[in-house]
């Protein structure tokens, strides 16, 4: 086995998703990236796992699905996939999923509409599972050749997949002498500067930049996270693999103002460009992009709280992806690039059991990125006052 392969599994699995002896480990893949799948695999059983289930998408089957299935059956999910997910939850799981674009134009002519009805393979209970902190779970990027093609167009084939690699490489801190150590001091900076945010008590965030004029309304004991997480067992892990944000809950009625995204969002497998959305009482009321809108007004409006915000996350300079200028058409890699925020589902976990009841709910979660140096990110506080928090992606807390 190639030794960047095996280092790389063995960060994901001890490090990343930090599998315990005897426990079940939900391995989500994709066609194209079996390699890395068999190497996490070997490193799973290695480290003690019971069992490694591994399940592999294939995105030719959701494009006949789209093509050809009845229109009143587009949003079916069968029970027994979220039935899954919940048992996951139960059994003290621990889930990788790997990231990446499979076919990355596979969609194009699909119908914009029927495509952003069909969420599969996205199950809602996994938004239950995550909130309950019940399994140890790791995001992380799978490279493949296609998805390769699609970052660096201009290389041939082998040498886009190469390239892919190096950079990812990078991003995961692969290319220090101790991964983990490294990745335990940019944890370490990122846990400091979220307790800093939260000790401000900011009653609203306002971003401002170019086509950004956005204020968001934080919950009364909204908290901000950053540099991993903890299952109510008490097992660290990182749930993404690289993670460079640190993030928050807002409240879900109040944002108000427009947003300009500042990369592309690959979502539904289609590439949304020059994305814009104008809030309203909390809510999105007006989304425009120059491409895919369409099929993104259909998937946020699957649900009430699909229009609405359900994260807030903030990233500096300092983190190794931004600095590349590249985009990688991954929302796990490039929302670990710049300042985003989220359409849909919230964390829990960013407040206190009395604000619970109030944060968004939905069976999406859509981040896009509307973070630069160019956008500057102000702290307003219960009295009125305005705190800088982000200039030039550089931290002023």
């Amino acid at each position: 086995m190639d030794e960047r392969l095996e280092r790389y599994a063995d960060l994901i699995v001890k490090f990343g998703v930090n599998i315990q002896p005897g426990q079940i480990l939900d391995l989500g893949s994709g066609l194209g990236k079996e390699e890395l799948t068999r190497a996490l695999t070997a490193s799973a059983y290695r480290h003690g796992a019971k069992f490694v289930d591994v399940n592999y998408w294939d995105p030719h089957l959701k494009r006949a699905r789209v093509q050809y299935a009845s229109e009143d059956v587009l949003d079916f999910v069968p029970s027994w996939y979220g039935e899954r997910t919940l048992q996951l939850g139960e059994e003290r799981a621990a889930t990788i999923l790997l990231s990446g674009p499979i076919e990355p134009h596979l969609y194009d002519d699909l119908d914009p509409e029927r495509l952003g009805r069909d969420v599969f393979p996205r199950i809602k209970e996994w938004t239950t599972v995550i909130n309950a902190r019940t399994v140890n779970w790791c995001i992380a990027p799978g490279p493949s050749e296609k998805w390769a093609e699609l970052v660096y167009p201009d290389l041939d084939p082998e040498a886009a997949l190469e390239r892919l690699w190096q950079q990812i490489v990078h991003v995961c801190r692969l290319d220090e002498q101790d991964p983990a150590a490294a990745w335990q001091e940019r944890s370490s900076a990122l846990k400091g500067v979220a307790e800093r945010l939260t000790e401000r008590h900011f009653d609203s965030i306002h971003l401002e930049g170019p086509g950004t004029d956005l204020t968001v309304g934080l919950l009364p004991t909204s908290r901000w996270i950053g540099g991993g997480d903890e299952t109510i067992d008490g097992i660290p892990h990182m749930a993404n693999l690289p993670t460079e944000e640190v993030f928050t809950t807002p409240d879900p009625q109040r944002a108000e103002g427009v947003v300009r995204a500042t990369k592309p969002l690959y979502s539904q497998g289609r590439i949304i460009d020059g994305l814009a959305v104008r809030f309203e009482g909390g809510r999105a009321v007006q989304i425009d992009a120059e491409s895919g809108a369409e099929t993104l007004r259909v998937l946020v409006a699957q649900d009430d709280g699909g229009q609405r915000l359900g994260e807030v996350a903030l990233v500096d300079r300092e983190g190794r992806i931004g600095p590349l200028d590249t985009v990688f058409y991954d929302t796990l890699l490039d929302e670990n690039a710049a300042s985003h925020i989220a359409l849909g589902a919230a964390y829990e976990a960013a407040v206190e059991s009395e604000d619970v009841e109030r944060i968004n709910r939905s069976s999406i979660h859509l981040d896009f990125m509307i973070g630069s140096s160019a956008v500057d990110v102000t702290g307003i506080t219960q009295a009125g006052e305005r705190v800088p928090v982000l200039r030039d992606s550089v931290w002023q807390i």
